[in-house]
This record gives structure tokens, C-alpha cells and sequence, in this order.
């Protein structure tokens, strides 16, 4: 067994084993071991065999120096534990409490502070925001004298609201309060948060609407953000092990991972500062997730009310628009429904998914900008061991391509919003290979002439070429990256 494995088993309180899968006696060890040999990509392409990884193979791929891993079944929390180290060359190993930056993990678990509110009358859905505000507001304008912009709106984003993300600030970077943020006003890095499409209308992700909450609900009580986290959901989840505290305390910096650039190095001054607290703050382990997705999911069945009420948390795992709920996304149905979100801070990726019907899922956190693809191989591998219900990797169906068509379409791609990308599309021999700094590199299957799957991210883009040769690469939510002339 290798030593990251069984450093894993023991501080899973499983016990730590030198045998191989085939003799280990602990039932719970043995699924651990299946699943660190048994990462999957997020396709599948038929007509080939399966691929699997081991964990430690995708590690040294993806330059990643720590993993953090926890896993739910039967509504509780069966294993959890690390693997690496919390800094690269050093031997600070990735323990279970070890806190990493959530990144947008933070906006549902923010979320919940605000309908604790709502259930206690103190704030309403449907009421336009600036009732509340009360040291910045949403400047009116002509979508504003139509619709209102609501906390309904903003947790499930159609508010209307601009700025997608926030890129952080570094450790000797002034820090700009939250009314600088929500005005672009310096020393803030993001431009102004605006209504500038018709509250209600479509569904557009907005950190910028999430920081619009943050400041509601420091308004509202009186408190810091992170002081009103902790009272009403950090401490009632059993979060033991999270904080919004923005710059991180430093008698915490022993205990969290530093961030890494996708080459694996670490990122000067070892992290990002996030005074977008609500949006992308929260440090946290994989554990306190599921910590606070059990919770969720028991209000829900009406089994405990220590955070949400069965009626609240009912809403908030209902779809709102475009398949979010009040701050979680929304998927399937029947025992195959589930919620969760995805995160990503600079030099830090999430993923939380959670099956309220059957009391599974798993939490993943990686201290590296190149680990995000890996999150989904983890969570594939946990869902194949566990049976989740209607969950696993995309079925496609390959096209013969020549290498001349596949030339038309290699070279360096540049993405600009929502956030700046490099994406690098490059032949080799029969394979179309694509690289960016979020996917690693992975080969890219043609589906259609014109569209590719990438395997190992399963993303899909489909290339258009102008008159002039010029291409463009289509992705989701009409992302669209231009080839370099």
C-alpha cells in the first residue's frame, strides 16, 4: 500500500494498513483503497475500455501537492482524511482538519445565514433589498423602477446583478471595504456590482449579488459577517472547523493549506485574502461541508430544525431558476436528486454534492489551481464505490477526424470573461490534446466535425471558423474563447 494511502486510513480513524486491498479485513479501509485506485474521468467513451486512475498518478498530473477527501452514507459521515502535504516540499501533511479556501462553496452556506433571518422574521424574500440596506445601496435605475432586486433573486441568481467572481487580493494588497467592492472604487480590483438587465428575467451568476447579501446582513444584525456565520450556521451545523474570517487569524495559518499556482507552486505570501466573504471567503474542511449538507438535507426531511426549518429548507432545495435553488444547485430527481456547488479561490478548488434521499455524497478540496478536474475523478470514483443513484461519468460517441481537420482548429485560444483563461488546443499524431490552466491537459474527442468533448474536465466546445480562417471555441453558457492570430 502506498504511504499516502495509508496515511488517509489512519486519519480516517479506520486504521492504517500495509496490506493490499484483497487482505485488509476493515470493510471501510477496503472501499477507501478502491477508490484512491479507482479516480474516473468525467467522460466515457465508448467503444474503449474504462479508464481509471490512482489518485497518487492524478496528483503528480495535475501538479497538485494536497487532497482533502470526505465521504457521506446513510446520512452520516463514514470516512474522511488527506493526502499530501499542505505545502509544496515541505512534510506538512493534509490532515482531515485541514482548511482550505471554499471559494463559491460560500455562497449556499452564506445563504443559509440569510434564511435564518427570514425564519425569524427579520427579513423577507420578496422585499426589495435597499429596505434593508443601510450603508450602501443599489443604485436605481430603469430595470430597478420595474423589478425589485430581492434576496430571492440574488441567492439564486437572476437579480439582475453584474460581476461573476472576484480574483482576491494578495497578502500586501490593501483591502478595500465592502461598499469600495460593490462601487469598483479603489482599492477594489473588481469593477462596480449593477443592475444591468431586468431583475428576474434571466439567470446569470453574480458573486457581486452574493457581497450585496454580505453587507445586508452585517446591516441588519449589527454583526461582522463572520460573526453572524458562526452564530447562526457554522456553530448550529457543527462547523468546528470553519471560519469566514477574512484575512485568516494567524493562529489558524498552522492549521490551513497554503494555495498553489497550476504548476504547482505556492503562491506568494501562501494565500489570496477574500473580503468578498460571503461569496468566496469561507475556509473550511471537506467534513464541515457535509457537516452542513446533512443538516440541510434533515431540516428538509423535518428530522432536526437546528439549522433551517422543514418550510425554509423545503425552498431552499427548490428550483428557483435555471436549476438553483436558494444558494444550492439543483440536479435530478427522485433518489437521484442532489445539491451542492463548486468553488474556486486562487490556487485553492471545491466541489460539494449531497443526496438528500439516500444520505450520500462528498466533499473534495485541492490546494492547487491545476486540481479542478480532479475533483469530479475523485467524486466519480466515490459514486461508483457507494452506488449512488443516476450518477457517474458521460457516455459520448467518437467520429473519425483526419489530422487535417484537426489542424484547422490548433492554437492558443484566449477567454476574457468571466474570468481570464488561456486555453491551448495542439495535435498530437491522432489525438487532439487541450490544455488551460483549470484542466490540465486532457485529449479532446471529436463528437460532430466541429465539436469536441475534453475527457478528463467534460467540458464541450464546438469551433467555428470565420471567413478569414479565424476560430472561435464555443463552450457552456456561450463562453466563447478566440484563437490567437
Amino acid at each position: 500500500m502506498n504511504r499516502a494511502v495509508s496515511g488517509l486510513l489512519a486519519a480516517a480513524a479506520v486504521g492504517a494498513c500495509s496490506r493490499p486491498a484483497a487482505q485488509t479485513t476493515d470493510p471501510t479501509a477496503a472501499r477507501v483503497e478502491r477508490i484512491v485506485a479507482g479516480l474516473r474521468p468525467a467522460v466515457v467513451v465508448n467503444g474503449r475500455p474504462p479508464a481509471k486512475y490512482e489518485l497518487a498518478q492524478r496528483m503528480q498530473h495535475y501538479k497538485l501537492p494536497g487532497v482533502s477527501i470526505a465521504v457521506a452514507d446513510s446520512g452520516r459521515i463514514v470516512w474522511a482524511g488527506g493526502f499530501g502535504v499542505k505545502e509544496a516540499g515541505t512534510s506538512d501533511s493534509v490532515t482531515p482538519t485541514t482548511l482550505f479556501e471554499a471559494g463559491s462553496i460560500s455562497k449556499p452556506v452564506a445563504a443559509t445565514a440569510m434564511l435564518r433571518l427570514v425564519q425569524e422574521g427579520k427579513l423577507d424574500l420578496d422585499t426589495d433589498v435597499n429596505t434593508y440596506l443601510k450603508s450602501w445601496k443599489v443604485p436605481e435605475n430603469r430595470f430597478t423602477a420595474r423589478e425589485r432586486v430581492t434576496l430571492r433573486r440574488i441567492v439564486s441568481h437572476n437579480a439582475g446583478l453584474t460581476v461573476h467572481g472576484f480574483p482576491g487580493y494578495k497578502t500586501t494588497d490593501s483591502i478595500p471595504t465592502v461598499p469600495q467592492l460593490l462601487d469598483g472604487a479603489k482599492p477594489a480590483n473588481t469593477g462596480p456590482v449593477r443592475v444591468d438587465t431586468l431583475p428576474g428575467a434571466i439567470w446569470r451568476y453574480s458573486g457581486g449579488g452574493t457581497t450585496v447579501m454580505q453587507l445586508l446582513l452585517a446591516d441588519v444584525t449589527g454583526e461582522s459577517f463572520p460573526a453572524l456565520s458562526k452564530r447562526l450556521v457554522l456553530d448550529p451545523a457543527g462547523m468546528a472547523n470553519s471560519t469566514y474570517e477574512q484575512p485568516l487569524p494567524p493562529a489558524l495559518h498552522q492549521q490551513a493549506s497554503a494555495a498553489h499556482g497550476p504548476d504547482g507552486a505556492m503562491l506568494p505570501g501562501r494565500w489570496h485574502i477574500y473580503p468578498e466573504m460571503a461569496a468566496a471567503g469561507l475556509w473550511t474542511t471537506p467534513t464541515d461541508l457535509l457537516q452542513w449538507a446533512i443538516a440541510i438535507a434533515n431540516a428538509r426531511a423535518g428530522t432536526s430544525d437546528k439549522l433551517l426549518a422543514k418550510d425554509i429548507a423545503t425552498q431552499m432545495l427548490t428550483v428557483q431558476k435555471a436549476a438553483t435553488g436558494l444558494g444550492p444547485f439543483l440536479e435530478g430527481s427522485g433518489r437521484g436528486f442532489n445539491f451542492g456547488h463548486g468553488g474556486s479561490d486562487e490556487g485553492f478548488h471545491a466541489q460539494l454534492i449531497y443526496f438528500p434521499e439516500t444520505g450520500q455524497g462528498a466533499a473534495v478540496m485541492v490546494n492547487s489551481d491545476g486540481g479542478q478536474s480532479m475533483l469530479q475523478e475523485v467524486v466519480y470514483a466515490v459514486a461508483a464505490e457507494y452506488g449512488w443513484p443516476d450518477y457517474g461519468p458521460r457516455e459520448i460517441t467518437a467520429i473519425p477526424v483526419d489530422s487535417v481537420a484537426m489542424d484547422r482548429f490548433v492554437g492558443t485560444y484566449e477567454l476574457t470573461k468571466p474570468f481570464p483563461v488561456t486555453i491551448t488546443v495542439s495535435r498530437e499524431g491522432t489525438r487532439l490534446v487541450i490544455e488551460s490552466r483549470f484542466t490540465g491537459e486532457s485529449e479532446a474527442i471529436f463528437t460532430t466535425p466541429d465539436r469536441v468533448t475534453v475527457i478528463d474536465a467534460g467540458f464541450d466546445f464546438e469551433f467555428m471558423l470565420d471567413d478569414t480562417g479565424r476560430a472561435t471555441a464555443i463552450g457552456a453558457e456561450g463562453i466563447k474563447a478566440l484563437r490567437k492570430k
